[in-house]
């Protein structure tokens, strides 16, 4: 059954001037904790903790369902239907009406869910009124050990049973490695329908350095078309030694991805002990990781040199020291909530409630916060305006599905 609860989840704007004495507080800003590296310093105004927007709305939370698998993504369907993916290899259609989520889709190929692996992301393909057709991403098992992968299946449905069908591995995100951790990854259709597809670096000491290696797969935003080749326009197309499909690299494990108003690539990334990053992803570039980072290690000691700069580097648009924990994102069009239009909607796993980013241009002009007492692996935009926030247990459990609206 569907249930509501309504309740008030005001933005964060009193925490702020209850952080410090009022004589002491310079500004109000979402983020008060102390930072890991308080040493460090932001390379322009605004990088960090900007300020709160003069208003923010009261925001009331309908739970849309529940009791649902431990799920990574959602994806509307043109009839308002959810598609789910669950960590654990299944996905399922669960209906706005009532909550209800359908049998396991019969045909998701087999994934290998230790860690923070698993059926990771999602997307419908451009034409799929017509097509039918899904893209998703996992960790595939392979043989030596696993990786992020990206596969394409018609969608179908039969006497309300669904299954995938002609499901074809488009990409491999290379080499292979046996670990379980930092597989990204988010699937963003752009408006050529070119698909941006982000993956991690795979977290340990020897892996982390492919990030810089344009002939590792680790830490990279790759460009494709829909049948998983490389652009003959992407950056490194013809360059010897490199992976045709890369847009950018420099990254460490991107699970936030979305396009804005004029249909360009945003990200944000898990940092290491802060560090967490928004960046625009351009042809070519170089987004640092691991020589140049904001934070520290989780022993509290330097990443690389301990540098936040480096000529030849892109500096993010915005970081977060401590850290949200990103995981989905969307940019906010939308009318029911008319203080967040032209802003980014980010899910926090470990902020634990939905981050508002407001623009001005490229930069972040204010920040502000949903607190939702739950960890938000995925965030979506309704043709309604309305906004979905899908939950994540830690280790294991039932997700719910959250919707926002205006109080």
């Amino acid at each position: 059954m569907r249930t509501t609860s309504f309740f008030l989840a005001g933005t964060m704007l009193a925490a702020t001037l209850l952080a410090a004495p009022a004589f002491a507080q310079t500004a109000r800003t979402a983020e008060t904790g102390q930072a890991n590296a308080p040493d460090q310093k932001p390379a322009f105004e605004g990088q960090t903790r900007a300020t709160l927007p003069d208003s923010t709305p009261e925001i009331a939370v309908d739970v849309v369902a529940q009791g649902l698998p431990h799920l990574w993504a959602m994806e509307f369907l043109p009839d308002g239907r959810m598609l789910v993916t669950a960590k654990a290899g299944t996905m399922h259609v669960v209906s706005q009406e009532n909550g209800e989520a359908s049998p396991a889709i019969e045909g998701v190929p087999e994934v290998m869910s230790d860690g923070q692996g698993g059926l990771l992301d999602v997307a419908l393909a451009p034409d799929f009124e017509s097509s039918n057709r899904i893209y998703f991403s996992y960790s595939e098992p392979r043989e030596g050990g696993n990786g992020t992968s990206v596969a394409s299946a018609t969608l179908a449905e039969q006497d309300g049973k669904f299954s995938l069908q002609d499901v074809k591995v488009i990409f491999q995100q290379m080499p292979t490695y046996d670990g379980d951790k930092h597989f990204g990854s988010r699937l963003v259709f752009g408006p050529q329908g070119e698909l941006y597809v982000t993956v991690g670096e795979r977290s340990d000491a020897e892996t982390r350095v492919g990030a810089q290696d344009l002939g590792s797969g680790f830490g990279k935003v790759f460009r494709l078309d829909a049948q998983g080749k490389a652009h003959a326009d992407n950056p490194f197309a013809t360059q010897d030694g490199a992976l045709p499909e890369i847009w950018s690299y420099g990254h460490r494990n991107l699970q936030s991805a979305t396009l804005d108003g004029q249909g360009r690539l945003w990200t944000v990334e898990h940092g290491p002990k802060g560090g967490d990053e928004l960046n625009r992803p351009e042809a070519g570039k170089n987004y640092g990781w691991p020589k140049v980072t904001y934070g520290v290690e989780y022993s509290g000691g330097k990443v690389g040199e301990g540098i936040t700069a480096l000529e030849g580097t892109e500096q993010p648009v915005y970081y977060w020291d401590p850290v949200i924990g990103p995981s989905g994102m969307a940019y906010y069009d939308g009318d029911a909530i008319p203080e967040w239009k032209g802003a980014f909607l980010i899910g926090g796993l470990v902020s634990q409630g939905l981050v508002v980013l407001h623009m001005d241009g490229d930069k972040v002009a204010h920040e502000e916060r949903v607190p939702l007492d739950a960890r938000i692996r995925d965030v979506k935009v309704a043709s309604d305006g309305s906004v979905f926030a899908v939950t994540e247990p830690r280790g294991g459990g039932e997700s719910t599905i959250l919707r926002l609206v205006k109080r």
